[in-house]
């Protein structure tokens, strides 16, 4: 399909009725201004207003809690092993994350307002933090805070993303699921390593007391009270380099997105509406329509079985990845690889640490003679990724991030932090075709002509049954220099931000304001901006506006939006790792890198 089709395809897909034009509410954000000086590069900037359905709300970074601070009887952040006891730092002192992510409010069975919070760390560790709400102001601060224990899980995995569920509960994520493949070789890189102080080991001892099949998927949170709050992790569900679970309004279809280098998406669909339990796992198939821009596509879905939590648990304590797995060198001409396996094995391309061209072939895993349904269905749980490209699903994304719902249009809004590597046909943006690494092997469904390291945010049509039929791109962001996607190095470019700052770099978390028409999105970039943001873009003007900005080294997580809590609306929002992803050297005090956890108060938005 031409780019000019495209485009007349997405601005219909982004037009409302004019009965719903004229119910939607309206917000303005004043710009926060962009960060020059050094002093601005370390604080968090913001819009200084807010006009929502004409009258005007002041706007501040209000902050819940820094890593490291202490509330009733917890320090929020604080790491802790499988017995509770406290991790500690090289110094001796107790170690504690910087890296704040996802932070949910939740309404518990007693009525009382619960922020759930996530920390991307290894081991993970996720805080329960019972809140307070002004009754004039609205804003929330923290009354007491605790870690949840997840010692009968085996400890939860670098907690990212999530949202929360139509019926309430935090629903949480682990991201970049260990590979059961370097268990095999007794070859545990030091990323995986790093959980075995979890188990009071040291991270050599990693392949003995780790089951990497433990880590990679969602976690849901109900919270009753301040102390009685149960977790679960949804194994039915898959695993994944999860970034988050987001539930449609059916309470049953579930999208999952898959965080990397050669990934998928995923969908779930469960049994009973409201119950994560059990379900049935679907893959997408890219069928490319346009290479130009971000590229578009319709989506198949490929069907991956059907599974329920208590069988998806004592598969992942019963089988290893040489029971499920017969692994075969690829065949070769000289040193090249010719992207071909021996007969018997199927070709695929998809991401883990390592090789990514694999030659598979599915054993019978539960040893009852036959390959049949019950070891699909096993290594589709266990080893989604890998599963799903045998099966012909599309594993060739690049660094997928947040999802959101856009219930005025019925899209789904899908941040693509890069459109590189595996989404280009034998190319990589920045190198010299042919660059085969990310397309040798596998179906090589995806051929975006134009790669952008400064990221996309795709929309995704969906049907009455809440299934994706097709993505288009909806943003981008503009590189300015070769090495990020753009034909030279722009004269524009200010030798530091290697993506325009009046546009996107690498979308992240995103989160929709319905009834107003606006999508929220922040930022993971490294040298796309210097200092992260967050942006909130009208879906119908198009207009674009800088609404906070955060210090040097950041990254932006969790954005989330609360039409109405108790007569306020809310937008979270977390600062993950202050000088931790860049300009490092600029750290002056150690309390700087604390990570922060904050959100900004509005009037009640329901239309």
């Amino acid at each position: 399909m031409a780019s000019n089709q495209i485009r007349r395809a997405v601005a219909a897909a982004l037009t409302l009725t004019s009965t719903s034009l004229a119910m939607a509410g309206s917000i303005e954000f004043s710009p926060a201004p962009f960060p020059l000086t050094d002093s601005e590069k370390r604080s968090i900037l913001t819009s200084d207003l807010a006009v929502v359905d004409g009258a005007s709300v002041p706007l501040n970074y209000n902050t819940i809690l820094r890593s490291g601070d202490t509330s009733g009887n917890g320090i929020f952040g604080q790491l802790h092993d499988i017995n509770g006891a406290a991790l500690l730092a090289e110094d001796g002192s107790p170690y504690i994350s910087n890296a704040n992510d996802f932070a949910s409010i939740l309404k518990g069975e007693d009525g009382k307002l619960y922020m759930v919070s996530h920390f991307e760390s290894r081991p993970g560790a996720m805080y329960l933090t019972e809140l307070s709400q002004n009754a004039q102001s609205g804003e929330l601060s923290a009354v007491q805070t605790r870690p949840l224990d997840f010692s009968a899980l085996r400890g939860g995995w670098v907690h990212c993303a999530g949202s929360v569920t139509p019926w309430g509960t935090h629903l949480g994520s682990e991201e970049y699921e260990p590979d059961a493949k370097q268990w095999r070789d007794n070859d545990v890189d030091d990323y995986n390593a790093a959980m075995a102080t979890y188990f009071g080991a040291t991270p050599d001892q990693a392949s003995s007391v780790m089951n990497p099949y433990d880590y990679g998927y969602p976690v849901e949170v109900k919270v009753n009270n301040f102390n009685d709050a149960a977790v679960a992790k949804h194994y039915a569900m898959g695993r994944l380099a999860l970034e988050l679970g987001y539930v449609m309004p059916d309470n049953k279809t579930v999208y999952l997105s898959d965080d990397g280098t050669n990934v998928g998406l995923y969908r779930f669909v469960a049994d009973n509406a409201g119950d994560l339990s059990s379900g049935s796992l679907w893959v997408a198939r890219w069928n490319q329509k346009s290479g130009g821009d971000a590229g578009a596509a319709d989506l198949d879905w490929i069907y991956l079985g059907q599974a329920n939590n208590d069988q998806a648990s004592q598969w992942k304590d019963s089988y290893t990845f040489a029971d499920i797995f017969n692994e075969a060198d690829p065949i070769m001409e000289g040193e090249q690889d010719t992207g071909r396996c021996p007969t018997g094995f199927t070709s695929i391309n998809a991401g883990h640490r390592g090789d990514l061209h694999q030659c598979l072939q599915l054993r019978d895993i539960d040893g009852d003679g036959w390959v049949w349904q019950t070891d699909q269905n096993i290594a589709s749980r266990l080893e989604t990724r890998r599963w799903a490209a045998m099966q012909g699903g599309t594993t060739e994304f690049r660094k997928m991030e947040g999802i959101t719902h856009d219930t005025d249009r019925n899209l789904l809004y899908l941040a693509m932090s890069e459109t590189d590597r595996g989404m280009r046909d034998f190319n990589r943006v920045g190198k010299t075709p042919p660059y085969a690494e990310y397309d040798i092997g596998g179906p090589n469904h995806m051929r975006i002509t134009n790669g952008n390291n400064c990221g996309t945010v795709y929309g995704l049509a969906l049907d009455g049954t809440y299934t994706a039929t097709n993505i288009f791109p909806l943003i981008s962001g503009t590189p300015m220099t070769a090495d990020y996607g753009a034909a030279a190095d722009s004269p524009d470019f200010d030798g530091i931000n290697k993506c325009d700052i009046n546009g996107i770099a690498n979308p992240d978390n995103i989160t929709y304001m319905p009834g107003y028409d606006t999508l929220i999105i922040g930022e993971d970039t490294g040298s796309g901006h210097q200092n992260d943001m967050i942006w909130a873009y009208n879906i119908r003007s198009r207009n674009l506006t800088r609404i906070q900005t955060t210090p040097y080294g950041s990254e932006t997580t969790s954005p989330y939006f609360y039409p109405d809590i108790n007569g306020f609306a809310y937008l979270m929002s977390v600062v993950q790792h202050p000088y931790g992803e860049s300009d490092s050297d600029k750290l002056e005090q150690p309390s700087e890198t604390f990570g922060y956890t904050g959100h900004f108060v509005f009037p009640a938005m329901t239309q």
